[in-house]
């Protein structure tokens, strides 16, 4: 497992796969450690009011007992291309860089094969040999190698990867193979019993317990998936693995772990099972699995915002960006919208927006529901394809300074507009509430509270309209983003 060091400044949470190196965990040394049993039922209360709160764990061992058979580990071995500036084994390279007669060219472009060995976990879903694991489980594996309960051996064959949801299928040359059972997602709630069975730090077949933690929860990486909060003990090598309920049905693929030690510290992440048989399906039936793409770039609605756009509850996906030409485009989404719903499916959070818009089929047709200008239009979107490389004035202006905000702001110039493709004033200075809220020299305002700026005077005037807060759409670099400014 690659880890990260976790400084207290920085705003991501470290979200490490729970699998190693391509995939699977590492050879670890193991201390030695001792399971608790279960909780014993609690007793029957004199007064039948106090049974409500009683928690009856559920019989874990019969469940293991009956579907730990489809439980499978999975061994990796292969090759990864390296770059000089990501290679740490070659203590030599820093000081020769690729000069030192005999040795290979280290520049900084330089690339090289290292091998890379691993393990991780998976589990059969049909009597043939389909299996299913994590992406990274098996990314890069020119070998793979499929390990039973009963210490059968087989070579399994990678039918398909899909690294946006982390979800991949394989399979072995097998018949009659014990599978798995797979539940309903939709009825878990928050304080279920689930239960992992999985080989953390390669040792097959250890069960763990704990209870789902939260649902429908998004992580600030690259996947658009749902995830399954527990405080099920993960580890590197459970990677892959099934995450049961109380009745030994499969409800999701044990994934990701937070972490600052590179151990499991009490917050783990699963798949949910009906977003991993979606990319099932695709792979088995075509080989490979196509996102759908809405074209925009969206934030969080915090409180400020929701003031800011007049929001009774600071809900939604914030559209920061709308690429050129895209469905959102089409369907005349504009930045500054907020998206509140998707077909009738609340949107809370931008992550929210990410898992649909992502689950979706290129080429379908969603209904948006936006709020622009204080109420509620409906927009209708036909969803375009995800690729590879994508994830969503006057002079007399000049030096003129807003008291109000802290801001000296002047239009940007001809060249400076075709330079950055975009229209807005220049932040020459900053101070106050505007430097407050982060925003710095050199940035561009692009609008106030959804309303583009284009010259000082008319932010000025649409200052006197708003509250105590406005949203200034700003853009740094590439990167657009809206900033809450608390002016009152």
């Amino acid at each position: 497992m690659k880890t990260r060091t976790l400084y207290p400044t920085r705003l991501a949470l470290a979200l490490l796969a729970a699998g190693a190196i391509g995939g699977a965990g590492a050879s670890a040394v193991v201390g030695s450690a001792h399971a608790q049993s279960a909780p014993p039922a609690a007793q029957q209360p004199a007064n039948p009011q106090a049974a409500v709160g009683t928690v009856t764990p559920p019989n874990f061992a019969q469940i293991t007992r009956q579907y730990g058979p489809a439980v499978v580990n999975i061994s990796v071995s292969g090759l990864r291309k390296v770059s000089a500036a990501d290679d740490d084994d070659n203590p030599l390279a820093q000081f020769f860089g690729g000069q030192f007669p005999g040795m290979m060219p280290y520049g900084p472009n330089a690339t090289r094969e290292v091998p890379i060995r691993g393990e991780g976990s998976g589990f059969i879903i049909s009597p043939d040999g389909v299996i299913l694991t994590n992406a990274h489980v098996v990314k890069d594996a020119k070998e793979v190698v499929v390990k039973l309960t009963d210490r059968r051996e087989f070579h399994a064959k990678v039918l398909g990867a899909d690294p946006q949801t982390d979800v991949a299928v394989i399979k072995i040359e097998a018949k009659n193979l014990p599978v798995v059972q797979v539940g309903d997602v939709g009825a878990l709630s928050v304080g279920d019993w689930v239960l992992a069975i999985g080989s953390p730090y390669g040792l097959e077949n250890t069960a763990t317990a704990g209870i789902v933690s939260a649902k429908g929860r998004s992580l600030p990486d690259d996947t658009s998936v749902p995830f399954i909060q527990t405080d099920v003990a993960v580890n590197p090598g459970n990677s892959g693995g099934p995450l049961f309920n109380d009745r030994g049905q499969v409800v999701g693929i044990n994934s990701q772990i937070y972490t600052r030690t590179g151990g499991f510290q009490g917050l783990s992440f699963s798949i949910p099972i009906d977003v991993a048989y979606k990319i099932k399906d695709q792979i088995l039936a075509h080989g490979k699995v196509e996102h759908a793409k809405l074209g925009v770039m969206a934030q969080e609605v915090n409180q400020d915002l929701a003031d800011s756009f007049k929001l009774d509850t600071p809900t939604g996906a914030l559209i920061a960006n709308v690429e050129k030409g895209s469905a959102a485009d089409k369907a005349g989404v504009k930045t500054g919208d907020i998206i509140r719903a998707i077909d009738g499916r609340d949107i809370v959070s931008s992550g929210d927006l990410s898992s649909v818009i992502n689950l979706a089929a290129p080429g379908q047709q969603v209904k948006l529901d936006i709020w622009r200008d204080g109420k509620h239009e409906t927009l209708t979107a036909t969803l375009g394809a995800l690729g590879k490389g994508d994830a969503v004035a006057g002079n007399g202006d000049q030096g003129a300074t807003h008291g109000k905000l802290g801001l000296a702001l002047r239009p940007l110039t001809p060249d400076e507009r075709e330079q950055a493709d975009t229209d807005g004033l220049l932040v020459q200075q900053a101070s106050g509430p505007a430097a407050k809220a982060g925003i710095q020299r050199g940035d561009v305002i692009l609008s106030v509270n959804g309303v583009p700026a284009h010259s000082v005077q008319q932010l000025r005037d649409m200052l006197t309209k708003s509250g105590k807060t406005v949203a200034l759409l700003v853009q740094r670099g590439d990167d657009k983003i809206f900033v809450p400014v608390q002016i009152g």
